[in-house]
């Protein structure tokens, strides 16, 4: 890539920021969505999209055709399937899908719009009826590369678990990942989605949880790669 500058960070929630943003200067608010700050060299605004595909699709959308950038970056926290990844643990997320657009079937089995033929496999933005993000070749973020899912409804039982478990094999699962990184794909805009684990996916227990600890350890695995940037290799 060529010296970034610019820079989009997508959000769903202003919680999921908040550690990240006492990094920054303030710069000023440019839309009831939107905060623009600077670390450095960069000049970085944050959108926050709200929870969901619907809303994250549409805001992404709506921002990213009125305005440009260098680089866009989802971040968030999220659910780990993969037992090596813990609490606490950044990763960058190299390949998404989303898990639950599809037909469920009389016997409660779950088939993709490609499986049932309702979508051809390569659609763009699609290969394979997956969601491929190329950049972190570009830009080594030094974190371990992951694949996620993308739900409108988390896994919150053990036959929804272990069904999404055998199907995709994912490591994480978000409720934004597979919208954001459709719409940078379909736009030719350069992305990464990093992720910082809060919680495995269990049948669901919020005691188990630790979202203070995660949104902190995003924050600075943000700022590092943020400030990596523009170093020279």
């Amino acid at each position: 890539m060529e010296k970034t500058s610019k820079i989009l960070i997508i959000a769903s929630t202003e919680l999921e920021v908040s550690e990240f943003e006492k990094k920054l200067i303030v710069r000023k608010s440019t839309d009831i969505y939107v905060n623009s700050y600077q670390l450095d060299d960069l000049y970085i605004d944050i959108l926050i999209t709200g929870i969901g595909i619907p809303q994250v699709i549409y805001r992404t959308t709506k921002w990213l055709l009125q305005n440009s950038y260098d680089l866009v970056i989802n971040i968030g926290i999220c659910g780990s399937f993969n037992e090596d990844l813990t609490i606490g643990d950044s990763v960058s997320v190299i390949l998404d899908e989303f898990a639950d657009i599809g037909v469920t079937k009389a016997d409660n089995t779950f088939n993709t719009l490609f499986e049932e033929e309702l979508m051809k496999m390569n659609t763009k933005p699609f290969k394979n009826g997956k969601l491929y993000n190329s950049i972190q070749k570009s830009i080594d973020t030094r974190l371990p590369k992951v694949t996620g899912i993308t739900v409108n409804a988390t896994s919150g039982n053990e036959e929804q678990i272990k069904m999404r478990k055998e199907k995709y094999n994912p490591d994480i699962e978000t409720m934004e990942g597979a919208a954001v990184t459709y719409v940078c794909l379909f736009e030719n805009i350069n992305f990464l989605q990093i992720r910082t684990v809060s919680n495995m996916v269990e049948p669901r227990n919020k005691g188990n949880w630790d979202i203070e600890t995660a949104i902190k350890k995003l924050a600075d695995s943000v700022v590092e790669i943020l400030s990596g940037i523009n170093k020279p290799k």
